[in-house]
């Protein structure tokens, strides 16, 4: 026993002081460049980083199948976060390979700029790519951010135009004066104005049922539909066939319906009476989700040709424009009917804390997103600028002219900030295509008393990817001249003595 007990304690006694006697049984000045074009990663990187990817993933896609409202709602707010890391763990690895590609045809290139500032790219150190790490983080929750603000705002347009029907809408209960039309083009913004006719009160079905029906001139509402996006449709399957006259019921008149009634009536031909007691025979041929002249589940739009002018007088118009004028439009109403404003209606949408707080969150993100990006990159640039500046001053004294300095400094800063500007963007789009099937917009976009154009779903969105990537490379291109314009100021002796000291 006290011979194992010996061994054991030698073992343990000795066990240090060989294992540091092998690892410096050679003598070496320094432990060499950790270069991040030479650097390997350690297993427990490895291992870490693959962890962090794995967990990652499997809350991204938990957010993915379960959605926002379905007891995942709490990764919403770090789900762009954990993209961004798995995006810059994989850019950190993928960093060096570029450089180390570029490296050997470099050195065939005419003059000594292009070449320098490459491997300077790939001489500074391992930790230098980090940055990346901040980048990658900020973009994607940058265009996260921005994606939903854009998606929020296009739902709402969309639910505006589907409430009004087209950028402004006047709508009387009786008949329109004549001339209301003219008038209303007039109007300053005003490209189009269609007419409508609508009964609310057509009964189909032996009176057994009624609905909304819109008589329509078939080309100019077919145009309107086209630009509106609402049931867009040919306007020759809505025309009135040829020998329809009068109200007749043996002249089968073609019908634009919405599923719901379409799937009611099917495609036999059905009876409807008109308010003022006209009777016309009809048959579905188009079927859309939307159209123009109402909003509901329940219509028709039927060819005002040939139907008695006393039961399709307009009693609608719909106005379609880029700017309109709301004043004029009002003016050029004169009380004739209700004016609905497409973008009056947009703004009654901001109604309530949730909608307004939480645009105002989003829109904090994003801001606090792109200035922590800026200010990553300000620091990385900062903490090697008196590296660089010494080394100009040194490249001065053997001939380095002031436009050739500048050169070196930005070909030297893009390495880094191209591959952010690229990664983010593609971050940011992959970003909002994995995480839009679980996040829905529509309670942030409308309120719960407004019935939405389908699901405000998240898209992304082309500036809040492209904006921080551009300001990136103009922020550290910009940096790198003002430090090269600086350092020659100051005279190559000054920074010379400065890079001694430090």
């Amino acid at each position: 026993r006290s011979g194992s007990a010996r061994a054991v304690t030698a073992v343990a006694a000795l066990a240090l002081p060989l294992r540091a006697a092998a690892a410096h049984h050679a003598v070496r000045i320094h432990d060499g460049r950790r270069d991040v074009a030479s650097a390997r990663a350690s297993r427990r990187r490895t291992v870490a980083e693959l962890t962090v990817v794995v967990l990652a993933l499997g809350a991204v896609e938990m957010l993915r199948r379960r959605g926002a409202t379905d007891g995942a709602g709490d990764l919403v707010a770090v789900a762009p976060v954990l993209v961004g890391v798995i995006a810059a763990l994989v850019l950190v690895r993928l960093y060096p390979l570029p450089l180390r590609g570029l490296a050997r045809p470099a050195r065939r290139l005419r003059g000594a700029v292009g070449p320098l500032a490459l491997a300077r790219a790939g001489r500074t150190s391992a930790s230098a790519v980090l940055p990346l790490l901040a980048l990658l983080t900020a973009f994607t929750v940058a265009a996260f951010g921005g994606s939903v603000l854009n998606g929020v705002a296009d739902a709402r347009d969309r639910a505006a135009l589907l409430s009004v029907g087209a950028d402004a809408r006047v709508e009387a209960e009786a008949a329109l004066p004549a001339g209301l039309a003219g008038r209303l083009g007039q109007a300053p913004g005003v490209r189009e104005v269609t007419e409508v006719g609508i009964d609310y009160q057509a009964k189909i079905q032996n009176g057994r049922q009624s609905l909304p029906l819109a008589t329509v001139d078939p080309a100019g509402y077919a145009a309107l539909a086209g630009r509106t996006g609402l049931g867009a449709f040919p306007a020759g399957e809505l025309g009135r066939p040829d020998g329809a006259e009068g109200g007749s019921e043996d002249a089968v008149r073609p019908a634009l319906a919405s599923p719901a009634v379409a799937e009611r009536l099917g495609t036999d031909t059905f009876h409807v009476r008109l308010a003022d007691g006209t009777l016309t025979t009809l048959r579905i041929v188009l079927v859309r989700d939307r159209t123009p002249a109402v909003n509901g589940d329940d219509f028709l739009v039927v060819d005002r040709a040939g139907l008695p002018a006393a039961a399709t007088r307009p009693n609608v118009a719909l106005l379609t424009g880029g700017d309109l004028d709301a004043g004029a439009v009002h003016r050029a109403a004169d009380d004739a009917g209700t004016v609905h404003l497409r973008s009056e209606e947009r703004g009654t949408y901001v109604d309530s804390p949730l909608q307004s707080g939480g645009e105002r969150i989003y829109t904090a993100a994003a801001a606090a997103a792109a200035g922590y990006a800026a200010l990553a990159l300000l620091l990385s640039l900062a903490s090697a600028a008196p590296e660089r500046a010494a080394l100009l001053a040194r490249l001065r004294t053997m001939g380095l002219t002031r436009a050739q300095g500048r050169r070196l400094l930005v070909l030297e800063s893009l390495p880094q900030a191209l591959p952010a500007a690229l990664g983010g963007i593609l971050t940011g789009w992959a970003a909002v295509r994995l995480l839009s099937p679980g996040i829905d917009l529509t309670t942030l976009a409308v309120p719960a008393t407004t019935s939405p154009a389908g699901r405000a779903e998240l898209s992304a969105d082309p500036w809040s990817l492209a904006v921080p990537a551009v300001a990136v490379l103009v922020l550290a291109v910009g940096v790198a001249a003002v430090q090269a314009w600086w350092s020659g100021r100051r005279g190559a002796v000054a920074e010379l003595r400065a890079g001694d000291a430090r």
